[in-house]
This record gives C-alpha cells, sequence and structure tokens, in this order.
C-alpha cells in the first residue's frame, strides 16, 4: 500500500472506529508498516478527527520525520511488527483501542492466562489466541517485551496469533492492512460481549473436535 493510501486508511477506519464507540476521547491507535517506515496517529488525537497529513512518520530505526509527535505507543507497534512478521510475513497494520467488552472482562475475570475461550467458531477462527499481559503503566517497555515474548511463544508452538490483551488497558491486533485488523478487533469486542452478557453462568467453550473441524475446514489457527 503507498503511503498517500495508507494516511487516508488510517483515518478511514479511526473515523469508523470512533463512530462506532470501539474508542473514545482520545484513547486508542493505529499505525501502519510501510516499506520506509512507520505511520502512526499522533499522541493525544482523537480517532475519529485525524487527517492525513498530519499523522506522524517515522523512518525505518523509529526516529520521527514528520507530523504530529507519534503516540508513545510506537514502541510496543514496533515490537509487534518485529515479531509477528517472523509468523505474518505480510502484517503491516496494529490497532490499540480501550474497547469497553474486553477492559471489562479483565476487571472482572479471575486472572489467567488468556482473555477468552473458545466460545464461538468465528472467534476461533478469525481472531484466535488472545493471550492477557499483566497490568504495566500506559507504554510501559516491560509490556512491550511481554507482548513480544507471547508472538513468539505462540508462533512456535504453530499456533500464531493476531491480538493481545493488556490488563486494565485494551487490545491490539495486527494484520495486513487497518480493514483486516479492524475486523480482527470487531470479533474480539463481540465475543468479549457475548461472554460479559452470558453472567455468572460461564458458557462452554468448543470442544477439542469441534476446534479440529474448524482446523481442517478452515484454516483455523487454535
Amino acid at each position: 500500500m503507498k503511503e498517500t493510501q495508507a494516511r487516508e486508511e488510517i483515518c478511514r477506519v479511526g473515523r469508523s472506529l470512533f463512530e462506532r464507540g470501539y474508542v473514545h476521547a482520545t484513547a486508542g491507535n493505529i499505525s501502519m508498516r510501510l516499506d520506509d517506515g512507520f505511520l502512526i496517529t499522533p499522541t493525544d488525537a482523537c480517532l475519529g478527527f485525524l487527517d492525513p497529513g498530519r499523522l506522524a512518520k517515522l523512518d525505518a530505526q523509529g526516529q520521527q520525520t514528520g507530523g504530529d509527535r507519534a503516540s508513545k505507543t510506537i514502541a510496543l507497534h514496533t515490537r509487534i511488527y518485529a515479531a509477528a512478521r517472523r509468523f505474518d510475513a505480510h502484517t503491516a497494520c496494529v490497532i490499540h483501542t480501550h474497547s469497553t467488552h474486553c477492559v471489562a472482562l479483565t476487571l472482572t475475570n479471575a486472572p489467567g492466562d488468556e482473555l477468552l475461550p473458545a466460545l464461538t467458531p468465528y472467534f476461533v477462527m478469525k481472531v484466535g489466541h488472545v493471550p492477557l499481559i499483566p497490568y504495566h503503566r500506559p507504554g510501559a517497555p516491560e509490556a512491550a517485551e511481554l507482548v513480544a515474548q507471547a508472538i513468539e511463544r505462540r508462533g512456535a508452538a504453530g499456533t500464531p496469533i493476531r491480538a493481545v490483551m493488556l490488563e486494565r488497558l485494551g487490545p491490539n491486533v495486527w494484520h495486513e492492512s487497518p480493514a483486516a485488523a479492524m475486523a480482527v478487533l470487531e470479533e474480539l469486542e463481540e465475543t468479549a460481549r457475548l461472554q460479559l452478557l452470558a453472567g455468572p453462568a460461564r458458557p462452554e467453550p468448543l470442544g477439542n473436535e469441534q476446534i479440529d473441524e474448524l482446523r481442517r475446514t478452515f484454516g483455523a489457527r487454535w
């Protein structure tokens, strides 16, 4: 994707997420990996009102070369690109939001290794495993290291991931384009909402035989 198109697509997806309540105020950020560096939404920018010409541009070493001041989460995003591209070579977009239902699960659930079980076939197929990263302050390098480790660990096990959940903060999802990454985020947030709607009577996850069928039929990575 050319840079001009990437800038327009970041703004289009940001506006869509904002208008549908996936992000609020100045929460969340979107980045894209280019041939010569990165684009990312500016710090404290509202994703609903982005200006393509003011997106932050960074070189391949992460040094800013143009636009408004880059979001501090660029350090996390670059770690995600470096780790995820080992298993999904076309990874080119990372989206971070503070999506309500995902965050709510980390406030109410007992601590665990993953945010959600295999509740629905589309969650298994379109999202996959979502490791839960213990709380660190926003922008903490320790969180970025844990995210990179989770990506490496899952990829080495043969089940590459497209999302992680930062406890009390929100999900990070990635894919080959902003539209594809947004689709992962939408499925993840919807599944979190279903889990919360089920209340104390937690639904049973899909069984091994059902998941195996999704692997065989659709190539699910679970």
